[in-house]
């Protein structure tokens, strides 16, 4: 994942002013919040979360597709 460096807040902060944490999701779409500087917690939209929960039927069955031309020989095994 790229981490845009405007988005990145410590924790210490995030925990003082969580309201800039919440305009920089508003201006950026996603800010992260850094512990120990390691990147901990991705704070998004609920609606983008939504989003991204549900996969279109045309995207499962293209991967399905996919994974069966990739396995065919494991799936002709399996079939007998």
């Amino acid at each position: 994942m790229i981490i845009d460096t405007k988005s990145i807040v410590s924790i210490t902060e995030a925990n003082q002013n969580f309201s800039k944490v919440a305009r920089l999701v508003d201006e950026l779409g996603s800010a992260v919040i850094m512990k120990n500087n390691v990147p901990k917690y991705l704070v998004i939209e609920f609606v983008k979360a939504d989003n991204q929960e549900n996969a279109s039927d045309e995207s499962v069955m293209a991967l399905s597709r996919k994974l069966m031309e990739a396995n065919k020989e494991a799936y002709e095994v399996l079939a007998k």
